[in-house]
């Protein structure tokens, strides 16, 4: 494999700014037809498997979650080669029985942001890829069974709402989210599953609990400083999961690789030049050749 391509995708979320292990590493700056990444992509090998590690945030965590760039994120992870993808995201939870230093795969995503760009098409492209199942079933096993090969306490399944942000919610907000059906809350998930899954890329989460959210009306709300705390806590533990997770990855196709095949609804013919130029990476499969 090229020394500049990759299997497999890993963003690392709050608290996981880089992912220790790798060897021969290599960091790339990637430019891509949506602005930079949020940092460059550090590119290395686990379990004899070819990674890309980027860190949602910026190495130094300087982007709200409003401002990550995530479609130009998951444009240069694809652009790379890469047709899987493992996150790492920090969240609060809505359940009693999901009490913070709890890991999480999810299985359900309710998005309820308002500021952010959710798709790579338009300009002459129409596509509307199915999302029943946001998260990919394989990829989902491979995070859980790495995170209990880590002695990590992992609960299989549930729904994540993502946020806005980058207030914290408010107690009524919190509330409504669990009449909604979460079980826990987040600022960046939905969004990456999202464009994931247009990029025909297979994606999955682990997500780490860290607070108790705003819901439960005779505690105080949740403040920075728990928050870091346990996240310096969870950032090794984390990365110990998704290494392990990175080796049980099959190299099968999966549906999400083929996302576009029966969504994109605009013949070939009649796409813009320039809208095929500037998604180039997404459309070239379904392109005659030349």
């Amino acid at each position: 494999m090229d020394a500049q391509r990759a299997e497999i995708g890993i963003i690392g979320g709050t608290g996981l700014y880089d992912m220790p292990g790798l060897a021969g590493v290599e960091d790339v700056e990637c430019s891509t037809p949506f602005g930079a990444p949020s940092s460059s992509i550090r590119l290395g090998t686990v379990a004899g498997r070819r990674v890309a590690f980027l860190a949602r945030h910026g190495r130094h965590h300087t982007l709200l979650p409003s401002e990550v760039p995530y479609r130009a994120n998951l444009y240069a992870l694809r652009s790379l080669g890469v047709r899987d993808v493992l996150a790492v995201s920090a969240v609060g939870s809505l359940r009693e029985d999901l009490p913070p230093r709890t890991a999480v795969v999810p299985d359900q995503a309710i998005d309820l942001t308002r500021r952010r760009a959710l798709s790579f098409f338009g300009d002459g492209v129409v596509a509307h890829v199915a999302h029943g199942d946001p998260y990919d079933a394989t990829l989902r096993d491979a995070l859980l069974e790495g995170a209990r090969a880590v002695g990590l306490p992992v609960v299989d399944g549930g729904t994540l709402v993502t946020m806005e942000g980058p207030q914290f919610s408010t107690r009524a907000e919190s509330r409504m989210y669990r009449t909604l059906g979460g079980d826990l809350i987040g600022m960046t998930g939905a969004t990456e599953a999202r464009l994931a899954r247009e990029a025909e890329l297979a994606y999955a989460t682990l997500c780490f609990v860290t607070d108790y959210d705003a819901w439960r009306e005779h505690e105080a709300t949740v403040e920075t400083p728990q928050i870091v705390a346990i996240l310096r806590e969870s950032a090794a533990a984390s990365a110990r999961a998704v290494a392990d997770a990175v080796a049980r990855v099959p190299r099968t196709a999966r549906p999400a690789h083929r996302a576009l095949a029966e969504a994109l609804l605009t013949p070939v013919e009649a796409i813009p030049l320039a809208t095929r130029a500037r998604i180039s990476a997404l459309l070239a499969p379904y392109l005659p050749p030349g």
